[in-house]
């Protein structure tokens, strides 16, 4: 037989397992918040952008629109070129560094956007300065090279990447790793309550014994606590001793009448 649940019936778990819900939500967020201003490494971005322009001769008054459709599309290239051993090997070599060039290419960012002769490289660091020199050197090393590789002279560097004072990382993100951990930590603690609620099967009211024995309830014992036991006693105690009183003063009555 299938069963069903009604929205009163979820709306009684939730309140049933308030208390639980909200402190898993409460334990998520706290874990997150904990590890993002503790123990999570701050990382910081810098970033250098060149522009690819096939130069001009003096005799050509305009752009030709091929020549930057070439440009254009050669910044596909570019983009793979710039992250190869053939420019990443002169960067650590020239900076020094204590990584691999393939660790480089993880923190190096290619971008550009659509039809657009400027690209940007965003180096992402631990450190800021160092992010900056990385970005600037790729760049450099890259501008140096192009024109051996492949005999053109269309890459300027347009701007450089500069350190700031008090920089902000860009990861991680406490607020938005708490928010995000708030929202799974609520519906964590919704799983537990109704899977609590789905693997306990004590039977707590007569609707139980006919939902899941299916016999009728002919009767109800009511649970009476020691405290209403020794109320009901005392309660009966002074309803006797009222009533002995009465008929004390009803006997006292009849024999004065007499």
């Amino acid at each position: 037989m299938e069963e069903t649940i009604s929205l009163k019936e979820i709306a009684q778990v939730l309140k049933k397992r308030f208390w639980l819900i909200l402190s898993t939500a409460v334990a998520a967020v706290a874990i997150a918040a904990l590890l993002s201003y503790y123990f999570l490494t701050p990382t910081y971005e810098a970033t250098t952008q060149f522009i690819v322009n096939t130069s001009q001769s003096e005799e050509e008054s305009e752009f030709d629109v091929n020549d930057i459709r070439t440009d254009v599309e050669l910044i596909n290239t570019y983009n793979v070129v710039i992250k190869s051993p053939a420019i990443l090997d002169d960067v650590v070599s020239e900076l020094e560094l204590n990584r691999s060039a393939d660790n480089l290419r993880q923190s190096l960012n290619i971008s550009s956007e659509q039809n657009s002769q400027v690209v940007s490289v965003t180096v992402t660091d631990t450190n800021q300065n160092r992010a900056a020199m990385v970005a600037n050197t790729t760049v450099e090393v890259f501008h140096e090279k192009i024109q051996d590789y492949m005999n053109v002279d269309n890459v300027n560097i347009l701007s450089e990447a500069q350190p700031v004072d008090n920089p902000t990382p860009v990861s991680p993100k406490p607020l938005l790793n708490m928010a995000i951990a708030l929202v799974l930590g609520l519906m964590v603690g919704v799983g537990i309550a109704f899977l609590l609620e789905y693997l306990d099967n004590t039977i707590k009211a007569e609707k139980d014994i006919e939902d899941k024995l299916g016999l009728p309830v002919l009767g109800i014992i009511t649970h009476i606590s020691e405290d209403e036991i020794v109320k009901s006693a005392e309660a009966a105690n002074a309803t006797s001793l009222r009533t002995k009183r009465g008929e004390s003063r009803y006997e006292t009555k009849q024999k004065e009448t007499v």
